[in-house]
This record gives structure tokens, C-alpha cells and sequence, in this order.
């Protein structure tokens, strides 16, 4: 079996999100290999389901893909925040909803490849309205769906954001 060693991690280029870095890994103390390495400081989902059983999504643009997205309400940790504070606050900040009795549904490395991002992925069905305090960068759309409705959407293409699908389909499995 091979063994991978770190012998060098040089930062490229520092980000507001995540910080970009140029690793060395000897293999096998034989051969030295470049990686592309990106730091993320975790993130938090939330899967938040309405007195009428329909999930609240929100459909905002990205700018990595150029394109809108319909995803669960999430965002990245705030220094010093736990998980589920983070996905309560950003549950609350984009949807105008806050969660309670929220319970953890799944955990999600979404890029193993090139990232250490982990994205943990709550879910409450105990809403209590509130109003949106979104960002100065973010616009989002909040809308609603039944859960049959958003797994039709992931299997026509309509839903390519990987947490919302893991999220949603780990939900639908806990609920069979």
C-alpha cells in the first residue's frame, strides 16, 4: 500500500472563503507529486419543512457555474460558531424562518478531490416566522416544495447543487 507524506504546504493566494495552497506529497519516499489544496472553514445547511410539509428552498445566482440555483439556505461559519448555529442563522437569514428542535440529518465532504470543505446538514419541521436579514451581496428567492416535487427536480436536472441532493435524499430515505 502506498504512503502519502506531506512535505510542503505553500499558500497561493489568500480568500475572504477559502485560501488556496500548492501541497508536496512524497509517495512512497520515492516520488514527489504537486496537489492543489483548498482550505474552507466548514459550512452549515438546513432542510426546513413548513406546517404544510413543503420544504423551503432558496434560488439565488452563483457565479462559479454563472447560473441560478434552487439549494437549502446555508453559508459558511462564522469564526467562533458551531454547526448547528450556523445553519439555525443562515436558515433564519435567508428564508425569514427560524428552526427549532432541529435535529443533524447527514454531513457532506463535497469536493474530496482539492477541498476540505464539510458541509453538515440539519432539518426541522418547527418553524417560527421571522423576517429575511440577507447579506449585501445576496439575493435569494424563497420558495417552497413538496419533497416528491424536489426529487423530480434533482432526476430532470433542475437541481445540480450537490449538499441540496445529498440533503434531500438522505431526507427522503429517514422518512420511509
Amino acid at each position: 500500500m502506498e504512503q502519502f507524506a506531506r512535505i510542503k504546504r505553500e499558500l497561493a493566494c489568500k480568500g475572504s472563503i477559502i485560501d488556496f495552497y500548492k501541497d508536496t506529497i512524497s509517495i512512497n519516499n520515492y516520488k514527489e507529486v504537486a496537489f492543489d489544496f483548498i482550505n474552507h472553514k466548514g459550512a452549515s445547511a438546513m432542510l426546513a419543512i413548513d406546517k404544510d410539509g413543503n420544504i423551503l428552498m432558496v434560488r439565488q445566482y452563483r457565479n462559479a457555474i454563472d447560473s441560478y440555483t434552487l439549494e437549502l439556505p446555508a453559508g459558511g461559519l462564522n469564526p467562533g460558531e458551531d454547526n448547528l448555529t450556523c445553519a439555525i442563522r443562515e436558515c433564519s437569514e435567508e428564508t425569514g424562518y427560524i428552526p427549532n428542535n432541529v435535529k443533524h440529518l447527514i454531513d457532506i465532504h463535497t469536493t474530496v478531490a482539492f477541498s476540505n470543505e464539510l458541509i453538515k446538514v440539519y432539518y426541522s419541521n418547527d418553524l417560527t416566522p421571522s423576517k429575511q436579514n440577507l447579506d449585501e451581496d445576496e439575493f435569494v428567492d424563497v420558495k417552497k416544495y413538496s419533497l416528491e416535487e424536489l426529487v423530480s427536480m434533482i432526476y430532470s436536472g433542475k437541481i445540480t447543487d450537490a449538499k441540496t441532493i445529498a440533503a434531500l435524499l438522505a431526507y427522503k430515505t429517514k422518512m420511509e
